[in-house]
This record gives structure tokens, sequence and C-alpha cells, in this order.
């Protein structure tokens, strides 16, 4: 069966804009879809010789971080207006051996949007996507507080998208922990001309670490972005507060494809009075695509803040999807 709109966008956007896939099953009710990816990569840093503090742990600056990911998708029809829809992804580092659940969920497709309950993407995401493009540094500056982030467990998530290029999305996270819930709401609209443009807003309790109390939490986020043949830009602005410190930041990204090469540029930067919550760098990228399901990439980070975790840094590596 062909996958419904909605279904699609969710799924989609879990495994990646260019998602290849392997039909292993379909018939007029079901259908069933296993991909993945293979991802040898490695980081250059003297960043990687000291913990987040700056203390020494005894690593070099080269840094193997390759991974292998997994994911099955289906979608079954009940009737003309309802399907029945879900997803796994698993991966692997070559730094352990054990695996790591990227998402899991399930849910229903019907005429007025999509439910679906488990660990999978915030609200906020389709947001904070704009500005996400590289393969190997930004996002950095999106996530104020932890509701607004991918990839959250015990995630209630509905979406509808409408005919005229309106999406709707809400999500609550009802956390294991006692007073870590959160919730948010985004609304993103796609224009036929190559203009995108949404805002979205998550409250909740967040808890500072572990065993700590929790504190109030919120995070507001406008996205923008422009499409023009091979050329795009995209822009995120973030504001909020986590125990009572005012905290705001923004992203910009740009990216243009010459026949097989893209090449990337994204600014990240936020800031606040707890120099913990700051960022500030730049980074440039160079993607070649060998074929539809294999490229290789190359980027490097120049970091503007002050300590050796934060020295610049060199990541590449190479990618075969399925």
């Amino acid at each position: 069966m062909k996958k419904t709109m909605i279904t699609a966008s969710i799924i989609g956007a879990a495994v990646g804009f260019n998602a290849y896939a392997y039909t292993v099953y379909s018939s007029d009710e079901s259908a069933l879809d296993i991909g993945g990816r293979i991802e040898p990569r490695f980081n250059v840093s003297d960043a990687n010789e000291v913990n987040a503090n700056g203390t020494a742990n005894g690593n070099s600056s080269f840094k193997d971080m390759s991974r292998a990911r997994l994911h099955f998708a289906g979608e079954t029809s009940v009737n003309d207006s309802v399907s029945v829809f879900g997803f796994y992804e698993a991966e692997m580092t070559t730094e352990d051996s054990e695996i790591d659940n990227r998402y899991m969920f399930a849910g229903f497709d019907t005429n007025f949007g999509a439910f679906s309950y488990g660990k999978q993407d915030s609200s906020q995401v389709i947001l904070t996507n704009v500005t996400d493009i590289m393969e190997t540094f930004g996002g950095s500056a999106a996530d104020i507080v932890v509701g607004n982030q991918d990839k959250l467990e015990n995630n209630f998530v509905y979406m509808v998208e409408t005919p005229v290029g309106v999406t709707v999305t809400l999500n609550y996270v009802a956390a294991d922990e006692k007073d870590n819930d959160s919730a948010g709401g985004s609304i993103y609209y796609e224009s036929p001309i190559g203009l995108d443009i949404g805002a979205g807003y998550v409250s909740g309790d967040q808890r500072t670490g572990t065993g700590l109390a929790s504190v109030e939490v919120d995070q507001y986020d406008v996205a923008l972005s422009y499409t023009f043949n091979d050329f795009y830009i995209g822009a995120l602005y973030v504001a909020g507060e986590v125990d009572n410190v005012d905290i705001d930041g923004y992203e910009i990204a740009l990216a243009y494809n010459i026949n097989d090469y893209v090449f990337r540029y994204v600014f990240n930067y936020r800031d606040s009075d707890n120099a913990s919550h700051d960022v500030d760098y730049n980074a440039i990228e160079g993607v070649y695509n060998v074929t539809d399901n294999f490229v290789g990439y190359a980027g490097y980070e120049f970091n503007r803040l002050d300590g050796k975790q934060n020295d610049d840094q060199l990541q590449a590596g190479v990618r075969y999807t399925f």
C-alpha cells in the first residue's frame, strides 16, 4: 500500500531527508519497509583530549565516531479513513556494543490527523530541522529546554497536515520522573514559492540533574526558510527561560548544490547569564554524492568560545544508505 501523507511525514522526519528503504512486503492493505545506514566517520580535535570541564581524560585528539542504523517502518489500512503504523530505529557504534533505541513509536492515521505514542520527536523539531542540515555539525543552539528536543521518550504526538500547506503538531511528554513533564505545539507553513515559516512553544518542568529538584522551563521557536533552485537558506530564533535564567540564540544555515556536490554553512549562537548554556561557532561542510545512496563528506567547526573543550573540530566520513 502507499503510505498516507501524514504517516510518511512522521516516519520521514525520523529517518532523515535522504532516507533509502527497501520494501520487503506490500499489498493493498499493508506495507513493510526496512532501511538503515552504515557510516564510518571520525573527529579530530584537541577537545577530545579533555572532559567537558576542561580536565584531561587521557584520550588523543583523534576520535572514531562510526555508527550503523537499522529501521523498520510499517503501515496497515483499517478502512478507507483509518490506518495504523509503527516505526523502530536502532543504532550501534564502534564505541560500545550496546544498542541505542533511537525511535520506537506507533499510532493511527485518520482524516483528522495522526496520533502516536512512544519515543519520537517533539512538536518543535519540524522548526529546528530548518537549520539542522549538516552531516557533521550544527543544531547546537536550538534546544534550550529538553522538551524541545528530538527522540523524547513517553511522548504523545498529534499531527495534522492541511491541503493549504499548514502543518500543526502538538505533543505531551509524560516523563517517568516526577515533575519532569513538558508540552508543546507548533505551526508550520510550506508555501508554493519556496518560502516556509513556522513558530512554536514548549513549557513544563525539567530536572537539572539526577536526584535534583525540577525547575520551570519554557521556550519559543521561530523558523524561516527559502529555497530557490539549488540554493537554500534557513534561520531559527529561540528564546526561553530555565530556572529564571533568560536564554536566547539563533541559527543560520546556507546550502548550495552543484551537480553531485553540496556545500553548506551554519552559524550557531546562544547566550545567557549562565555560561553553561553558551554556544558560538561557524561551520562549513562539503558533501559529494557518489551515488543516490553513498556519500562522502567533511566539515570543519570554528569554535569561538574559550577553553580546550571548545577547540575547533574536523569531522569526516562516508555513509552507505539502504
